[in-house]
Parts: structure tokens; C-alpha cells; sequence
């Protein structure tokens, strides 16, 4: 049975380890995370980028000179691609770059991303986040007494927790999130993952995070 490190309220390292669920078989599949991935970038963007075409742009209803006797190569628009301010050909026009993956994909990506984290012995098991207040001195505290001063951290709580997501938005490498709605992307882009011990005993749901993943 895979094991994780087990740590206090305080950030104290356990004798014992923790014992993961049967969920955390230790399989890693390469390519349903790399999907994964693909498919969250892809929905992060926007897809409002737009050029005209030469018949959207303004001007260009005569030829700027006649077609023969000039010497100069014949022109039939200044509006045309190859002129300064004409439009743009076969250039980015707005759409969707929306991936949708089967929930199936989603959740096996997922599971894989944390249990390379498991493997990498980069998972943390804590009691609790107790944090009666928004307080990031308290989990910077908590962080440098686990010694993860200077590492991408994943936290994932059980429930909603507002005092603990307000305590780490200031700080640029903490991300705070339910364990429910963590994907492959966050997991994968965290370096230690660090989950409330009632996100995994208490048979919290595993459907491999939110849409865009």
C-alpha cells in the first residue's frame, strides 16, 4: 500500500506514515496527462484575436495607377496584402479553442499526476489547516516548519476553506484549492501537494477536477 508523508496541524513530520487509498495504485499514464494539459491551456484561451481581410479594410476603390505603360508592376487595390495597411491574408480570426475530454480521461489524468507526486515522495498528508483567521504569517509559518519555503505548493482542503484560501493568495508559489476540484494541470504544475487528511479519509469525490481539465 503506497504511504505519504504525515504531518501535524503545525507542520511537524509523524513517525508513521499515512496510508493512501487504493486510488493511489502508483499507475502513471503519460498520455492521459498530457491530454489533460493540452485541453486546460486550450481552454484558458480566449480565441478573440481578429485581422481584416482586404475586404474589410477601408479605401482602395480605384487602381492606384494605370494597368500599363508605367514601368511599375500593375496594382489592382491599395488594400491589397502586399501594401502598407492592406489586409491581412489567411490571418487569426476570432474562435473557440475549446477540448472537451471524457470524464473517464480527466479523472485517470489526474490520479496520475498524483501519483507521480507520490512516487517523487512530493505528497503531503497534513491533520488539518487550522486557521481560525486569514493569516499569512501562519502559513508561511507552516510552510518553512515542513521546509517548503522555496517550492510550488499545492494545498488541497477537504471542504470550502475561505481563512485558508485568503492566507495563501498573496503568496506567488502557494495555490489553494478544494481536493474535489484540483485537475492534472495544478497537481502537475505544483511541486509538493499537500492534502487535508479528511480530503482523503472522508470518501471525497474523484471525477478529475473542473471543465477545463
Amino acid at each position: 500500500m503506497p504511504k505519504a508523508q504525515h504531518v501535524s496541524v503545525t507542520g511537524a513530520s509523524k513517525r508513521s506514515k499515512f496510508d493512501l487509498p487504493e486510488t493511489f495504485d502508483g499507475s502513471i499514464h503519460q498520455g492521459a496527462m498530457y491530454h489533460a494539459v493540452r485541453a486546460f491551456l486550450a481552454n484558458r484561451r480566449q480565441g478573440t484575436h481578429a485581422t481584416k481581410t482586404r475586404a474589410e479594410v477601408s479605401g482602395g476603390g480605384s487602381k492606384p495607377w494605370r494597368q500599363k505603360g508605367t514601368g511599375r508592376a500593375r496594382q489592382g487595390t491599395i488594400r491589397a496584402a502586399q501594401w502598407r495597411g492592406g489586409g491581412v491574408v489567411f490571418g487569426p480570426h476570432p474562435r473557440s479553442y475549446t477540448v472537451r475530454l471524457p470524464r473517464k480521461v480527466r479523472r485517470l489524468a489526474r490520479q496520475s499526476a498524483l501519483n507521480a507526486r507520490v512516487n517523487d515522495d512530493a505528497l503531503y498528508v497534513i491533520e488539518s489547516f487550522d486557521f481560525k483567521e486569514p493569516k499569512t504569517r501562519q502559513l508561511v509559518e507552516l510552510l518553512n516548519k515542513m521546509q517548503l519555503d522555496n517550492k510550488r505548493v499545492l494545498l488541497l482542503t477537504a471542504d470550502h476553506a475561505p481563512m485558508v484560501y485568503l492566507s495563501g493568495r498573496n503568496l506567488q508559489d502557494v495555490f489553494v484549492m478544494k481536493y474535489d476540484e484540483a485537475s492534472a494541470y495544478e497537481v502537475l504544475w505544483s511541486d509538493v501537494v499537500v492534502i487535508e487528511e479528511a480530503a482523503l479519509s472522508g470518501g471525497a469525490s474523484d471525477d478529475g477536477g473542473g471543465d477545463d481539465a
